[in-house]
C-alpha cells in the first residue's frame, strides 16, 4: 500500500506538470507569446472576481512559481489590472482586464474543448478520483494541524 500512496504524491505533481505543457501548447496554437503557461493558469483562477493577491494564491496550485511576479508581468501587459483596495491604502485588489478576459473565455474554450475529449466514462473517474484526492487533502490538512498543536512526536489518530 505504502507505494500506491508514494505513487499519487509523485502522480499529482506530474499530472500538474503535464497540464501546464498542455496549456503551454493551447497558448502556442492561439499565438500568445507573452504570457505563460503558469500565468495562464493564474488568470483563469482569477476569473471574473476582484480579488486579493493572498486570496488568489489559495485557489490554485502554481508549483515553483513566483505569483508576484508573474502577477506584476501580468499588469505589464495589460491582462490584469489593479485597485488600491478601499479599506487599506497598502494592499491592491486585482481584476481581469478586457484583453485577460478574452485571453480566459479562449482558455475555457480549450478546456471544453479536452473535457469533450475524455468522454463520460472518463469524466466519471474524474470526479470519483477528485472526491478522493480532496479526502487525501483533508488528511493532509488536519494531519499538519495535528502535528502543530501537539508535537511531531505524537501519532495522529
Amino acid at each position: 500500500m505504502k507505494e500506491y500512496y508514494l505513487e499519487t504524491i509523485s502522480l499529482i505533481e506530474r499530472l500538474h506538470r503535464l497540464f501546464l505543457e498542455v496549456m503551454k501548447c493551447e497558448l502556442d496554437n492561439l499565438k500568445v507569446d507573452d504570457i505563460n503557461n503558469v500565468q495562464a493558469l493564474v488568470l483563469y483562477n482569477l476569473g471574473s472576481e476582484q480579488i486579493s493577491i493572498g486570496e488568489l494564491t489559495t485557489r490554485g496550485c502554481y508549483l515553483g512559481s513566483n505569483v508576484s511576479y508573474n502577477l506584476k508581468k501580468m499588469v505589464q501587459h495589460g491582462y490584469i489590472d489593479q485597485v488600491t483596495s478601499k479599506h487599506d491604502k497598502r494592499s491592491f485588489m486585482i481584476k481581469l482586464s478586457s484583453r485577460g478576459t478574452a485571453l480566459c473565455k479562449k482558455i475555457d474554450a480549450a478546456l471544453d474543448r479536452q473535457i469533450a475529449a475524455l468522454g463520460n466514462d472518463e469524466l466519471g473517474k474524474i470526479k470519483e478520483l477528485t472526491q478522493t484526492l480532496k479526502k487525501l487533502e483533508m488528511f493532509w490538512g488536519n494531519a499538519s494541524i495535528q502535528r502543530v498543536r501537539f508535537g511531531t512526536n505524537r501519532r495522529i489518530r
